[in-house]
């Protein structure tokens, strides 16, 4: 065990009021000795907690020493701070430059449950890490918090991506049992996992740095909890940028209905781009012709599936499909139109189908293996609870009856689950319809007022935050906007050089960017449209390596 260094801190804990359903009493101010001490390595998961093939990764193995931990202690409940304490994981990296430290920057990478205790590990070296302490932490409920979790129980759901309309009170039935499996275990505490509590903890770690302000990082969920910290405690938050934000108006239903949205969106960018070289690939000269060729394969698909010449190997779990049927190619459509740079695997690989459909014939193991990397995308590994707490913050609709009429409407048009909940499940009920407690308090209403103008980052394609949930955040807090076009990406600062250059430049030297501009993302394939002129590019890696070099690049994941 590394040399031990105490940090005591007069930590006052002083909470924004007036601007949530009843105002929180500020708590008396405390003393809270902090313990920074090099990172343990996590500990093997609960066996309970294990996917069906029984593998957990962990990205960061190995490198959990190269980060500081502590543990902050924060009510349960602000209003009753002697009603429980929970605990707080927190990490951290330090400036690797000391003469030219500015502060510290907190980061969330989302969810809601996303973990951000190794945050800080993918910011070594950066220009930012050279001027800032780069803090982590589990949101309370998640990892190395005080953990929130649901019972886990059979996912009973149809596995289709377009259900009957016999099928749909399935989904109703699941959400209902979930709900209350997550009763079950979630004990009392479900009601004080909110954002808003969630900020409020923020503001602990802000007081047990000696922080008189905090700079601020979110992706996807975070950027909502960004707007929430700034607007309980404008004193206390610098510089901020929102990546990927969730629409302030759009909680939650509604969040999860545009993913949806924006999963057709990208298919139908993608059809468009193919129409544009039918000479190539045979699909239909325009985005229509094409999706109605992808059509005709899905229906052709959906009684005669076509074989995959590779087998599922022993070390993924069953997730990994045993056949290519409809739903697998709605399922790839909705994944595989993401990252621009492989639209022309996605062709490839929808030509390749077709004409196997069409013979009799099997896939080629290279596509086996693209389809079956892109289809494990997003499937959940573990029950947490946080997801499905949060999400309740707000009230759903409590007729399962109000929720078929968008579902028939999602199977017919928006049937393109990537993984992430888009597809008929984006408008389908969840446990929040059959919601079992009352949160502690409504929605906090987001403003910026008595905080510097930050930054919203929002792709045109992003998959689970629809684009327009970035003008409108910005809108709202007066923000600058950074719009990355044409780009199926969720999640920039990091990895879109254009982007990462102006939020350092922000960051770090306190240049806002225009109040409106642009980034471009990875380019489209080097395929030249008909009548161009243009010879193709030689030919490019396989598919397979190349749909996980184009999987693997958001920063945030």
């Amino acid at each position: 065990m590394s040399s031990r260094r105490w940090l005591h801190v007069g930590m006052a804990v002083v909470l924004g009021g007036g601007l949530v359903t009843g105002a929180v009493p500020a708590a008396a101010s405390t003393d809270q000795p902090v313990e920074w001490r090099q990172c343990a390595e996590p500990p093997p998961p609960d066996p309970s907690e294990l996917p069906d093939n029984g593998i957990v990764i962990d990205p960061w193995q190995g490198q959990w020493g190269q980060l500081e931990c502590a543990t902050v202690v924060v009510p349960l409940d602000y209003r009753d701070p002697a009603d429980g304490s929970l605990a707080i994981g927190v990490s951290r990296t330090r400036a690797s430059d000391p003469a030219l430290r500015k502060g510290v920057v907190l980061f969330n990478p989302g969810g809601p449950g996303g973990g951000g205790l190794a945050m800080p590990l993918a910011l070594r070296g950066s220009e930012l890490a050279r001027h800032y302490d780069v803090i982590g932490f589990d949101p309370r409920g998640v990892g190395r918090s005080s953990a929130l979790r649901c019972e886990r129980i059979p996912d009973t759901r149809p596995t289709g991506s377009r259900p009957t309309d016999a099928e749909l009170v399935k989904f109703t039935d699941y959400a209902r049992a979930h709900e209350e499996a997550c009763r079950r275990a979630g004990g009392g505490i479900r009601p004080f996992i909110t954002t808003a509590n969630t900020a409020r903890d923020m503001d602990v770690i802000r007081a047990a740095l000696g922080e008189a302000k905090i700079n601020y990082v979110g992706y996807s969920y975070g950027t909502y909890l960004g707007a929430v910290y700034g607007s309980l405690f404008p004193t206390r938050l610098n510089r901020s940028v929102l990546d990927s934000s969730i629409h302030p108006d759009w909680l939650w239903r509604e969040q999860s209905k545009q993913q949806s949205v924006a999963a057709r969106y990208n298919v139908e960018q993608w059809a468009g781009w193919v129409g544009q070289r039918d000479d190539t690939y045979h699909l239909g000269r325009t985005r229509d012709e094409v999706l109605a060729t992808t059509e005709a394969v899905a229906a052709r698909l959906a009684t005669r599936p076509v074989p995959f010449t590779r087998a599922r190997p022993e070390a993924w779990p069953s997730y990994w499909p045993r056949s290519f049927d409809r739903t697998v190619l709605d399922r790839f459509l909705g994944a595989a139109t993401q990252p621009r740079s492989v639209w022309d695997v996605t062709a490839e690989v929808v030509v390749e189908v077709r004409r196997a459909a069409e013979e009799g014939t099997a896939v080629s193991a290279d596509t086996s293996t693209a389809v079956g990397v892109l289809h494990g995308q997003g499937i959940a590994k573990v029950d947490s609870g946080v997801y499905d707490t949060v999400t309740c913050e707000a009230d759903w609709p409590a007729d399962p009856a109000a929720y078929y009429d968008d579902m028939r409407l999602f199977r017919e048009r928006y049937h393109y689950p990537d993984g992430n909940g888009s597809g008929v499940v984006g408008a389908a009920p969840t446990n929040c319809t059959f919601r079992s407690f009352t949160p502690a308090e409504g929605l906090v209403p987001v403003r910026r007022d008595g905080y510097p103008t930050g930054v919203v980052i929002q792709a045109d394609g992003d998959p689970a935050t629809q684009y327009d949930g970035g003008p409108a955040m910005a809108a709202r807090l007066g923000d600058q906007l950074v719009s990355v076009r044409d780009s199926g990406q969720h999640g920039h600062y990091g990895t879109n050089p254009c982007v990462t250059a102006r939020i350092d430049a922000y960051l770090i030297g306190g240049v806002l960017p225009p109040s409106r501009s642009e980034c471009a993302d990875d380019p489209r394939p080097p395929v030249p449209a008909d009548g161009s002129g243009e010879a193709r590019s030689a030919a490019r890696e396989d598919k397979a390596d190349r749909v996980r070099a184009a999987v693997g690049t958001t920063f945030w994941r």
